[in-house]
């Protein structure tokens, strides 16, 4: 047929002869994910939608008059987590951190929650979303939905006035979510700072406070300029593509943030109070001292030299360990339990302990799982970063020839070989440059792009020309 004996004219024959599309993802068979479930685990999620029980019932604390405020981006299929706040009498603020309740449709070791194990997580690509639950229990019942009565965990804080936390507690509650914003219609509404928003405006200060005291801990900034796209119509040959660049330091971003970690350090403390065994998460402090790279602009230069130097993460399942990343004293992931299977369990062994049952699993069960699941989670991460970066490569290869792009200097490799950050695309690549050291600015035109090949190259275009 006058093709090459390849793997990649192999896959043009088949797309040429309407096999595959276009466009197809390789990952997901080279992978073998599945992104369907079988009938049993289908027919059991049927029957708990239809009967939606509820062993915590009697137990649900009635929230349902706080303000609630739901972020996400804005086709977030899944609502695990909400927030409200207060201001106390005695001027301290109060934050909620609300999540969805899953495991009050689940038993530990069920059907649904062996198939969550083995998925790890939910998968979200440009193309399609694979949850870690059938779609109509994950995207429905489990989920948070706006102006509904939803069950759910939730997690309040009292902080000090340096954003330490003063006092904490945990219970089942039902909330009535008011609002389901997006990130950019959040920065807005604190923008526009209304009176009747003054919930929102203390949420801000909270997070605010916590970053402070964060920081006074030796926290370190990570925060990036990160990519989404979404692709409509996948299968067709010229699908379109919505590309949406994040920056990390948005205001809404930064308040969810805080606030997750909130979560995630009271729970901690909840599970170490309550000798309760819990996958516990730390990162122990880099040798080389946060201050090192004080000199460099704030922003993603600076957040990638800092990322360079952190050492492995760690986990223990008996005790907190200290998180020097994010400077608090121990972390727990509790905020995506329909999303994220660890976190699952965390909430299998907390409300264990507010029923006053003992926890369902040791910490050696709970290592084994968590072993279990994070290996699907790598293969999850490893399919999102491929299918971004396709996305990317096919939404630079549609731009007009000759398009300049501002880009971010990161870092040198070797001599002035140096890795950029395209600012207005979100994707980093590497070229020559001629002057200028990290943290500058300068200016790239796009040579080549293919796609598939996974090829980009760009070419620095000098002062002189851009004038």
């Amino acid at each position: 047929m006058g093709f090459a004996r390849t793997s990649s004219a192999a896959l043009k024959l088949l797309i040429n002869v309407g096999y595959f599309p276009v466009h197809v993802n390789l990952d997901l068979f080279r992978y073998d994910v599945q992104t369907t479930y079988t009938e049993k685990v289908l027919s059991v999620a049927e029957e708990l939608l239809v009967d939606c029980p509820d062993s915590d019932k009697h137990v649900r604390k009635d929230l349902s008059n706080l303000r609630v405020y739901a972020i996400d981006v804005d086709e977030a299929d899944e609502l695990d987590d909400a927030l409200s706040a207060t201001r106390l009498p005695d001027g301290r603020i109060k934050v909620w951190i609300h999540v969805a309740d899953p495991t009050c449709f689940l038993q530990p070791r069920s059907i649904l929650d062996r198939e969550a194990m083995h998925r790890g997580t939910s998968i979200f690509l440009p193309t399609a979303t694979f949850p870690m639950f059938p779609e109509r229990l994950a995207m429905n019942a489990m989920s948070l939905q706006q102006g509904t009565d939803c069950r759910s965990v939730s997690v309040s804080v009292i902080l000090h006035p340096d954003g330490s936390i003063a006092e904490y507690s945990i219970e089942n509650s039902v909330i009535k979510p008011t609002y389901m914003l997006t990130y950019e219609g959040a920065t807005e509404l604190l923008y526009m700072n209304l009176e009747e928003e003054k919930d929102l405006r203390i949420l801000q200060e909270a997070a605010s406070i916590r970053a402070q005291w964060r920081r006074s801990q030796g926290s370190i900034d990570t925060a990036m300029i990160e990519p989404r796209i979404k692709v409509a119509n996948p299968d067709d040959p010229e699908p379109n593509i919505n590309l949406y660049v994040e920056d990390q330091t948005n205001p809404a971003m930064q308040l969810v943030s805080e606030m997750m970690i909130l979560c995630g350090e009271a729970v901690a403390a909840f599970g170490s109070d309550n000798n309760i065994p819990l996958p516990y998460r730390g990162h122990p402090q880099s040798n080389t001292a946060v201050s090192a790279f004080a000199y460099l602009p704030e922003g993603p230069a600076r957040s990638v030299a800092n990322i360079s130097v952190l050492r492995a993460a760690e986990m223990d399942f008996r005790k907190p360990v200290a998180h020097g990343v994010l400077g608090i004293p121990g972390y727990v992931q509790f905020t995506s339990p329909i999303r994220r299977y660890v976190d699952l369990l965390a909430h299998y062994q907390v409300k264990a302990f507010l029923r006053g049952e003992s926890p369902p699993y040791s910490a050696g069960d709970l290592e084994g799982m968590t072993f279990i699941a994070s290996m699907h989670v790598k293969v999850a991460r490893k399919l999102h970063s491929n299918s971004l970066r396709y996305w990317l490569l096919e939404y630079l290869r549609r731009q007009p020839k000759g398009r300049k792009y501002r880009a971010l200097l990161l870092k040198f490799i070797k001599d002035r070989m140096a890795t950029l950050l395209l600012v207005d695309v979100g994707i980093q690549v590497t070229t020559v440059v001629a002057a200028g050291k990290v943290g500058d600015e300068a200016s790239v035109v796009v040579e080549m792009v293919h796609p598939r090949d996974d090829i980009l190259s760009v070419t620095e275009i000098a002062q002189d020309t851009e004038e």
